[in-house]
């Protein structure tokens, strides 16, 4: 690899990405304070040359002006739905999805995965790694703040589903235990899943981070990747003719209310 990512938990259960390259360049992904991130730059003596922002919340952006602040010159990436409504600090390029950029040597690729929001991207590094914000948890999703069940759908099960299995999935919150105990309420039958959650207390126990996934590990545990089949069909109540978009709905707004 040919960049190390450096996975720091901010706030009460967020992580900030910072991925430092071979040569001294460094870029952040979604930090919602700069103290930690600076002091991170400071020790490794690296320069701040990408913001990597995958939406506008302020859990992802806050960090934006104070590093700008320190690092004047660094790029300033988001989606261009967010950019063009001023939504993310400080932002210089707007993506769209399947545009491609390089850092430290590695090919970029933009998805864009809007539900959670609808400026929604992720950033699917081509060694194998995938920054994906609010999209995926660990067992579970993001809230339908601004888009639909559909959008979601297509996120999850055509865009990161389709990602090669060992590509590792960094998300933006340690939500996993509470992911998987809703995930246990509707998937209770799957032994892949109550042995993946035994093993996910024994690592919170231990203060262990759970983050980062896989693209093969969500397919066998995650309900909102396993959408389309029987059991969790039966689980939101919906009939085998339901489109696989509104189990997964029902099944985000019975999580909504566990």
């Amino acid at each position: 690899m040919a960049y190390e990512v450096v996975q720091l938990p901010v706030w009460r259960d967020n992580y900030a990405y910072v991925l430092l390259g071979e040569h001294g360049d460094a870029a952040v992904v979604d930090s919602p304070e700069a103290a930690p991130v600076l002091a991170l730059l400071d020790a490794r003596g690296a320069t701040l040359s990408h913001l990597l922002n995958t939406h506008h919340h302020p859990d992802h952006v806050g960090a934006n002006a104070e590093l700008l602040a320190r690092f004047p010159h660094a790029a300033v990436f988001g989606s261009v739905y967010d950019q063009q409504r001023g939504r993310i600090p400080g932002q210089t390029r707007g993506l769209i999805d399947g545009e491609t950029f390089s850092f430290a040597g590695v090919q970029v690729t933009v998805r864009a995965v809007p539900a959670h929001t609808l400026g929604h991207i992720a950033y699917v590094f081509e060694d194998g790694s995938a920054f994906v914000g609010d999209t995926s948890f660990v067992g579970g999703c993001g809230r339908l703040f601004e888009g639909t069940a559909e959008q979601m759908d297509h996120a999850l099960n055509e865009v990161l589903a389709n990602l090669r299995d060992d590509v590792l999935l960094f998300c933006a919150h340690e939500y996993t235990q509470s992911n998987l105990r809703f995930a246990l309420s509707v998937d209770g039958d799957n032994p892949a899943l109550r042995a993946f959650s035994a093993q996910v207390d024994a690592m919170r126990a231990a203060e262990q981070p759970t983050v980062p996934s896989t693209v093969g590990l969500e397919k066998a545990i995650n309900p909102f990747f396993r959408a389309d089949l029987p059991a969790l069909r039966a689980s939101a109540g919906l009939p085998s003719s339901a489109a696989r978009h509104e189990v997964l709905g029902r099944l985000r707004a019975m999580k909504d209310h566990f």
